[in-house]
């Protein structure tokens, strides 16, 4: 019942807009909706005609930053949609993006895509998994969300706070969606929060990116890169 920590270990990270001192043993690496449904060119994203090959160029630099962070002994934890079939905690205002004019299939609908018929955005089904380019770790951990945030109305705050974590690095997509909003909502909870640049995409227009990153490095935290990361967790 004593719960101890270990002694620390301080790594030194090059970052924006300054340097930082992080310590690795109560860090962990988030990674943000990698899945079918967005990511893959059959995915839902894909099939409604929005261009998400930028999304697909992120495999290589997530791996090295997961591979880094294993390495380490940082826990890597994915946060991706996993919506309740019969949608009964969607709200109205959680459905509309996916379904703004009502004739769509919306969340947990019924669609096509690269394993045939399946349910949008749905628990377990194709569209919900990591996309295979992806390489998982036996122990990393896995978290169901069903709002922009990863922390809303999920185990993900009591799973960091067992894990002792307090500093958070951020990949995925979309940059100024689900990964701005779970990283918004760390900081509010009293998490340190970094984004990793180059581990981070959107299919919104470029200036949406550029502001995230501005608004990161503003109010909510810090941004590095991945290569940054790796060569600071190899010198420690």
């Amino acid at each position: 019942m004593t719960r101890p920590r270990s002694g620390g270990r301080p790594v030194r990270i090059e970052a924006l807009p300054q340097s930082l001192l992080i310590d690795a043993d109560r860090s962990a690496l988030i990674v943000v909706d990698m899945q079918n449904d967005f990511c893959h060119a059959e995915g839902w994203v894909g099939a409604i005609g929005v261009d998400n090959s930028r999304l697909r160029r992120l495999y290589d630099p997530i791996n090295a930053a997961t591979a880094a962070a294993r390495s380490q002994g940082i826990p890597v934890i994915w946060v991706n949609w996993g919506v309740r079939p019969d949608r009964l905690n969607l709200s109205p205002g959680t459905q509309h993006p996916f379904n703004p004019d009502g004739a769509g299939p919306g969340l947990a609908g019924a669609v096509n895509g690269g394993a045939g018929s399946y349910r949008l955005l749905a628990k377990d089904e194709w569209g919900a998994r990591i996309v295979d380019a992806l390489e998982q770790g036996p122990d990393d951990v896995h978290v169901d969300k069903h709002r922009i945030s990863g922390f809303w109305d999920t185990p993900l705050d009591a799973i960091l706070r067992n894990l002792d974590v307090t500093t958070l690095l951020f990949a995925g997509v979309n940059a100024d969606h689900c990964v701005l909003g779970t990283l918004m909502d760390a900081n509010f909870k009293g998490y340190d929060t970094i984004l990793i640049e180059d581990c981070v995409a959107t299919t919104s227009p470029d200036f949406c990116l550029e502001a995230t990153l501005h608004n990161v490095r503003f109010c909510f935290g810090f941004t590095t890169t991945g290569s940054d990361l790796a060569a600071a967790l190899a010198a420690s």
